[in-house]
């Protein structure tokens, strides 16, 4: 079988008979919408999260936005964030008509640089949304702490983390929220859309899951403007038959991260992922650096990969500043110094990362760059 870039059947048909026995019980229940099977992830997710408050919703896009809508954030304020990411954490900054403040990146995590942010922040600022990327927490403490002395919010963005530890806590509880997505690729991934609302406190849990159900706790009795946004029974079921095996695909993970690191030690031009000190790595991402006075040089890995029948991705080819619906609408967000964000996206390329990752399918990657370099 050719190498995959995610192997979700494989992965399916390890543990076929827990999925398949989820889906059962739902079907057997009826209970399509909310239900036992809900309640139950939420409770099992928060045990496996140091026991955060759970909320399931729809997906983790729908999840940052009712986060914004819990913190009243909209027109006039200001959002910091990475513009090395995923559009969807800016996209909810948008639908709010708040603005966007993209920050640059520390270069060896890819995650955004606490001293960048303190050069953005005003008195417009309503929150921070450190992403969490490629498997890797950002360093949070400096983040938090200029969080407090300036009395915004921090919303971490956890879609490509969960598992991760930060200083011994775990990813998605320390700030006032968290979010996460249930993607099917994603390190916990249902079998179609989901996502997680993540909160230490009480009151803002509750909040977000009053707006997630129209804003209603009683039905026909509406408080505030909603959304429709909530967790499929049968994703929980799915999700559920997963959770007890994530610190093993995390494991599976890491193993294949090492053996990645040195198989590639000695390849030039290759820079392999940074592992900072103050926490762990799930590798959602394998992403290294094709470092090189040609810029082509990384599109040039890419094909290459293609042409021996390795699949490549590169995440993200376009910071988000430079997107049409910023680049052409320079009201639509500011920004600062982007020097790291920049050399990012012309240097970074994922190679094949998942739970059933073979050794051998590793070393036909690795042989396959080192021959790129050496013809």
């Amino acid at each position: 079988m050719a190498i995959q870039m995610v192997d979700l059947r494989g992965q399916y048909l390890r543990i076929k008979d827990e999925v398949d026995a989820g889906i059962a019980r739902v079907l057997e229940s009826t209970q399509f919408i909310r239900g036992a099977e809900v309640d139950a992830f939420e409770s099992e997710l928060s045990l496996a999260l140091d026991g955060v408050g759970t909320l399931g919703v729809a997906n983790g896009t729908d999840a940052l936005q009712i986060v914004f809508m819990a913190l009243g954030i909209g027109p006039g304020d200001e959002v910091i964030t990475p513009s090395f990411t995923f559009v969807a954490t800016a996209e909810a900054i948008g639908l709010l008509g708040a603005t966007p403040v993209f920050a640059d990146i520390d270069p060896g995590t890819f995650n955004m640089d606490p001293a960048a942010v303190g050069e953005l922040i005003t008195e417009r600022t309503k929150a921070i949304v450190p992403v969490h990327l490629f498997g890797q927490c950002a360093d949070l403490d400096p983040i938090l702490a200029l969080a407090c002395d300036r009395n915004v919010a921090v919303i971490e963005d956890t879609a490509q983390a969960v598992g991760a530890r930060y200083k011994g806590r775990a990813a998605g509880t320390m700030g006032g929220f968290g979010t996460l997505s249930f993607f099917p690729s994603k390190n916990l991934g249902c079998y179609g859309d989901g996502g997680a609302v993540l909160s230490p406190i009480e009151e803002w849990l509750d909040r977000a899951r009053l707006i997630s159900n129209h804003g209603s706790r009683r039905k026909y009795h509406n408080e505030v403007i909603g959304v429709n946004s909530r967790l499929d029974a049968m994703q929980a079921a799915i999700l559920r038959a997963k959770l007890p095996h994530l610190d093993a695909f995390t494991a599976a993970r890491q193993q294949a991260a090492d053996r990645y690191d040195a198989l590639l030690a000695d390849v030039e031009y290759i820079s392999t992922p940074h592992r900072a000190d103050y926490g762990t790595h799930v590798f959602h991402q394998y992403t290294i650096r094709v470092h090189g006075n040609d810029p082509g040089k990384r599109d040039a890995l890419m094909q290459h990969l293609k042409d021996n029948g390795i699949p490549s991705y590169v995440y993200y080819p376009v910071p988000l500043h430079l997107l049409p619906i910023y680049r052409d609408n320079k009201d639509s967000c500011r920004f600062g110094d982007m020097t790291h964000t920049l050399q990012a996206a012309n240097e970074v390329l994922s190679l094949p990362m998942h739970t059933e990752l073979t050794a051998a399918e590793q070393e036909q990657v690795a042989t396959a760059i080192q021959s790129f370099f050496q013809g």
